[in-house]
């Protein structure tokens, strides 16, 4: 049935005819937010701004999300685990990519939103070859990705160079790749060790000099990714259990809103807990991520 909240924004019989199922939030105000863009992104950077990054895979939540003032949304593979019930994201596909791309960048075109989209490449849709991961990184663009994330270090070097140098934004991820996680032997902390932070962090800077323009650090040690961020001039770090040192942070929106379907992860925060309602659970997200009170590293790290 046609939701309450949509009919009472409503201003007449035509404006409830064209929506009834429930009218998307207004964007953030022009004056206050201009769209997000590479340029906008290394200036952020570059002045030690927090980014905020959350993942959306609808129209509606990533329009909520954007009036909340989150900078950067991930469609991310974590879809097939909230949205599809899958055990793990290798079940993914790039069409089930393409679809919930898509629909992020109808929500945001619909309320003229300014954050910057980065979609997924899934399992098996990159890994064959650099021409595959081209075609791949094309459906999602044509989808309205800005940008493109894909997992893993060595190989995937050339696989990034490949793409930046054909136009395509890149987003790196090393840690816990969780498209790899039966190699990995389950969800546990990467880069533990003088050897494996040493590997992870020649990878991270290989993927910087290949044009990666922003990096994921999932479950990495919080000295470490520090360090990373330190060091990395022109390539973005994002963490997800990886301390407050990095350059942002992204977490799944469920796990965000509290309303994840298994036990959450040491590094989740349940902003729901203490806001009336999403959008402000969402822009208290934002606060902190940006005034460095999330994540505490005495709770949320490694």
């Amino acid at each position: 049935m046609p939701s309450a909240a949509g009919l009472a924004v409503s201003s007449s019989p035509a404006a409830d005819a064209a929506t009834p199922y429930g009218t998307l939030p207004p964007a953030s105000p022009p004056s206050a937010r201009k769209p997000l863009s590479l340029p906008r992104l290394a200036d952020m950077h570059a002045r030690g701004e927090k980014i905020a990054m959350l993942t959306a895979y609808d129209a509606t939540f990533a329009a909520v999300a954007d009036a909340a003032g989150v900078e950067c949304l991930l469609v991310g593979d974590s879809l097939g685990m909230v949205c599809q019930g899958l055990h793990s994201t290798v079940g993914v596909t790039l069409e089930t990519m393409r679809f919930h791309t898509e629909s992020v960048f109808r929500g945001l075109r619909r309320v003229q939103g300014t954050a910057w989209l980065v979609a997924d490449l899934p399992f098996a849709s990159y890994q064959e070859s650099r021409e595959q991961a081209l075609r791949s990184a094309a459906v999602l663009m044509q989808a309205g990705a800005h940008m493109v994330k894909l997992e893993g270090g060595g190989w995937t070097t050339e696989t990034v160079r490949f793409l930046v140098e054909r136009g395509i934004p890149v987003c790196a991820h090393l840690g816990l790749t969780p498209q790899t996680v039966h190699a990995l032997g389950g969800y546990r902390v990467q880069g533990r060790g003088g050897e494996a932070a040493a590997l992870l962090a020649q990878q991270a800077h290989a993927l910087q000099e290949a044009g990666a323009a922003m990096l994921v650090l999932e479950m990495v040690p919080a000295a470490l990714a520090a360090e990373l961020t330190a060091e990395l001039k022109h390539c973005a770090t994002i963490g997800i259990g990886a301390g407050r040192g990095t350059a942002g942070q992204v977490l799944v929106m469920h796990d965000m809103l509290g309303v994840g379907l298994g036990k959450m992860p040491k590094f989740v925060r349940n902003f729901m807990a203490d806001a009336p309602g999403i959008a402000q659970a969402m822009k208290a997200y934002v606060r902190a991520v940006k005034n460095g009170s999330f994540p505490d590293d005495s709770l949320h790290a490694w």
